[in-house]
Order: structure tokens, then C-alpha cells, then sequence
């Protein structure tokens, strides 16, 4: 006789598929709390951190949770493609530190936030003026001036 296969009839006649914990609601009734706030990011667990990081066992309510984790994803979502830009800008296909170090360095409000160093992230390319040739600067001048498309 043929072992019975996985999610097979059982007993009660139901598929076992379908049963989900011993309350005996069906896995689809199941949803995290980061699909009812439409993220990506785990709510549950960031709930679970700001409570283990939280002094005198202080109660921490499920919004802020929802509140937090979204701000996490919008920020990561922002670096992500600031550096996906310029990864394409210099023809690479894979985000390195170095595109991060731009992509926060370049915008004026993540330099705020970010106020770290980034290992391997290199420096913003600058040269002083008064260290430029004559041509050099003709060159950056007529950068300057010729409208971006």
C-alpha cells in the first residue's frame, strides 16, 4: 500500500492543507500584521524590539510598531534607489558601499540623518579651485553654464 501523500483526506473528510493552528482556522484567515499595513518589512518584529528596548518594562502600543516599520521601509526604500541611480549612472548592476557613500552624501537631507562612516564608501570626489589649471576651469565653467537635458 502507497504511503498517504501530504495535504491528503483526512479523518473529518477536510484536506489537511487547509487547517491551520489548534483553533482550526484555515492557513488563508492568517495574516501578519505587516500585510494588513501593506509593508514589507516585519512589523511583528520590530514590535518585539522596541519593547526589548524600551527602560521599565514600559507598554508599547501595536500602531507605533506600524508607524516605526513604515518609516524604516520608506527611508531604505529612499537609499535603495538613490544608489540603484548611481550605480546606473557609473554602468554597474550591483549596488556597492561606494554608490551608497554617493547616494547618501549627495542628498542634503540623509547627510543630516546619516552622520556615520561608511566603511568603503571612499569620499566625494572635490577638487578645490585654486588647485585647477586654467583649462580645467574654463572646462568646469562651460559645465556649469551648458543646460543639464
Amino acid at each position: 500500500m502507497a504511503p498517504a501523500k501530504k495535504g491528503g483526506k483526512t479523518k473529518s473528510g477536510e484536506s489537511g492543507e487547509s487547517q491551520g493552528s489548534s483553533q482550526g482556522r484555515p492557513k488563508d484567515s492568517i495574516r501578519t500584521r505587516s500585510f494588513k499595513a501593506g509593508l514589507q518589512f516585519p512589523v511583528g518584529r520590530v514590535h518585539r524590539m522596541l519593547r526589548a528596548s524600551c527602560a521599565h518594562k514600559q507598554r508599547i502600543g501595536g500602531k507605533s510598531a506600524v508607524y516605526t516599520t513604515a518609516v524604516l521601509e520608506y527611508l531604505t526604500a529612499e537609499v535603495l534607489e538613490l544608489a540603484g541611480n548611481a550605480a546606473k549612472d557609473l554602468s554597474m548592476k550591483r549596488i556597492n558601499p561606494r554608490h551608497l557613500q554617493l547616494a547618501i552624501r549627495g542628498d542634503e537631507e540623509l547627510d543630516i540623518l546619516v552622520r556615520a562612516t561608511i566603511a568603503g564608501g571612499g569620499v566625494l570626489p572635490f577638487i578645490h579651485r585654486s588647485l585647477m589649471t586654467q583649462a580645467q576651469l574654463k572646462r568646469l565653467d562651460a559645465m556649469k553654464a551648458s543646460p543639464i537635458p
